[in-house]
């Protein structure tokens, strides 16, 4: 009689190796969907959030059912007239009074200034748009940290962005580890 550990060896070897592939490309298949459908992995590019996030820093973006609201960071779609993806602050939502006091260095939300622990120095650079300025409804007003280095919402080339267009809040820069930690 046949021993029953001898018979099922090389089989079962076979059997074993393709359960631990279908297990393998099974994670990945779900890590894939879990990080294109809730998070996302992006790399600041440029200065325009010193010194929150710096040039080069990577950072985890939660998209799923986000709704931007003032003072969050995010991303911006990339695949708009912007040309990529973009990294800013939310100061204002659809509906709110925006005014930027270039004199002073102070922003205001419908009447009342904004405290902005997160700027080195206050905001003097202006560009087309006029304020005090009514964010249209469906878009928010962003600005990035390092506001006299920041192409943002106060110039008509990049305005109001579609709520649409906003891929998600950022919630950890996760590189470098000198960076590393939750962004507010």
């Amino acid at each position: 009689m046949e021993n029953p550990k001898h018979a099922a060896g090389p089989a079962n070897s076979g059997q074993n190796l393709l359960e631990w592939y279908e297990t393998l490309i099974s994670a990945v298949v779900v890590l894939v969907l879990f990080f294109s459908f809730f998070f996302r992995i992006i790399q600041v590019d440029g200065s325009s959030m010193d010194p929150t996030l710096h040039n080069g820093d990577r950072l985890l973006v939660w998209g799923a059912g986000y709704s931007p609201a003032r003072g969050d960071v995010v991303i911006v779609d990339g695949d708009t007239v912007y040309g990529r993806p973009l990294v800013k602050r939310v100061i204002a939502e659809g509906g709110d009074t925006i005014s930027i006091d270039y004199a002073d260095g102070t922003v205001e939300v419908n009447g009342q200034v904004l405290d902005e622990p997160y700027l080195s120095e206050p905001t003097r650079l202006g560009y087309d748009v006029t304020f005090p300025f009514v964010v249209p409804e469906g878009t928010v007003f962003v600005m990035g940290d390092n506001r006299n280095a920041s192409l943002d919402s106060r110039s008509s080339q990049i305005g109001c962005i579609s709520c649409e267009d906003i891929l998600g809040k950022v919630l950890v820069c996760f590189l470098p580890l000198e960076d590393m930690g939750v962004i507010e």
